[in-house]
């Protein structure tokens, strides 16, 4: 049986994702009760026209099954949107190397859409959290959608109202556009770039900090926030050195999911580590680069099996994780296949957290089907 105990060692450790196709003070923690509130229903098709015959009515599904296609949805939905926001964005890469303006209120609009989508379900986050793009993605609007997306989410969980979340979502769509007024080449991870490279790299955040000033801002701020999004806690970042007090809370949080969405998805999409060995990188070698309240919000949103790990359950079933339990991590919703890891002829859908008696016992690779 997986323990907690063993994660936070290394051991015991989770799966990959498999690729598919997130006002207060940010140092203020709101605790977690419960996950996010399941998708409304769909609504009823309407009535046929007049003088139509009316189908004969189908029998129902079985609830595991109509459980599953519900999950497919949303996760269809999720998708589209994430798509739809990563468009978007490389929609502007021309507009920060001409006089043409962003469209503020049309970025308005579709962050909130996103904040409503995660307020709905965690499906989006965990579409945004994957290791893995589609082809043909530009990079920097990839991951500039997954840095909003996620610090939406953790800024959420400590706390910040919708207007705040906007603010900060729109801020995250936009903190590396100063990275297209720079060469392609410098694209890959920071190791890899040598001493003149890291300098030149490093010019980013006042190149989208002039780029936004030009756009004329909607709200005070924002060109502070995408300015510091590189500074650190104890004065190590840049481009200015700034300490802890000096950092706008938005950047604090939006340099904490730029950290983590690199770690797992490199610049480049070149591969990156699984989310929880993401998460004991920035424990280990950046403790003082964040506030510990915003590594702890972000720990709290990175479920040990994510959606979409294969597991082993004691019962020797294989099962598919289909839906997070953030009060008890090591007991997810699955979707259950047989030991060979094939999918029944009637869908078992099984909430761990209400078998007391069934239980994982570790990961499976995919290769392991």
């Amino acid at each position: 049986m997986v323990r907690m105990s063993d994660l936070v060692r290394g051991r015991g450790q989770p799966a990959a994702p498999a690729p598919a196709s997130t006002g207060g003070p940010a140092g203020t923690e709101r605790p977690v009760s419960s996950p996010p509130p399941e998708a409304p229903p769909a609504r009823p098709a309407p009535p046929p026209p007049v003088g139509t015959a009316r189908p004969e009515p189908r029998p129902e599904p079985p609830a595991a099954a109509a459980d599953a296609e519900d999950v497919e949805a949303q996760r269809a939905a999720a998708e589209s949107l994430f798509s739809a926001l990563v468009r978007s964005l490389e929609s502007l890469r021309e507009r920060t190397r001409s006089d043409a303006a962003i469209s503020w209120p049309e970025l308005e609009r579709l962050v909130t859409i996103v904040l409503d989508s995660l307020e709905r379900s965690g499906e989006l986050f965990w579409v945004a959290n994957r290791t893995s793009a589609p082809p043909g993605m530009d990079f920097v609007a990839f991951h500039m959608a997954r840095v909003a997306v996620l610090a939406m989410r953790v800024g959420g969980t400590v706390g910040l109202g919708r207007p705040a979340l906007v603010e900060l979502g729109m801020a995250g769509c936009l903190i590396d556009v100063g990275l297209w007024q720079l060469p392609p080449a410098l694209l890959k991870p920071a190791d890899a770039l040598g001493p003149d490279e890291q300098k030149l790299y490093r010019t980013h955040p006042r190149l989208g900090a002039d780029v936004i000033r030009r756009w004329s801002p909607p709200f005070p701020g924002l060109i502070d926030v995408v300015l510091q999004h590189h500074e650190r806690e104890q004065g190590q970042g840049y481009p200015q050195g700034l300490g802890s007090e000096a950092i706008q809370p938005h950047a604090k949080i939006l340099g904490l999911v730029d950290t983590y969405t690199q770690l797992t998805v490199a610049p480049g999409f070149k591969p990156g580590v699984r989310p929880h060995e993401a998460i004991r990188e920035i424990v280990r070698t950046k403790h003082a680069s964040f506030p510990p309240s915003l590594v702890k919000a972000l720990l709290n949103e990175i479920s040990v099996f994510p959606p979409g790990t294969l597991v082993r359950l004691n019962s020797g079933e294989v099962g598919r994780v289909i839906g997070v339990n953030r009060n008890h991590p090591l007991r997810p919703r699955v979707d259950v296949y047989d030991a060979r890891g094939h999918r029944l002829a009637v869908p078992k859908i099984i909430d761990l957290s209400e078998a007391p008696f069934l239980y994982i016992t570790g990961p499976v690779a995919e290769t392991a089907r």
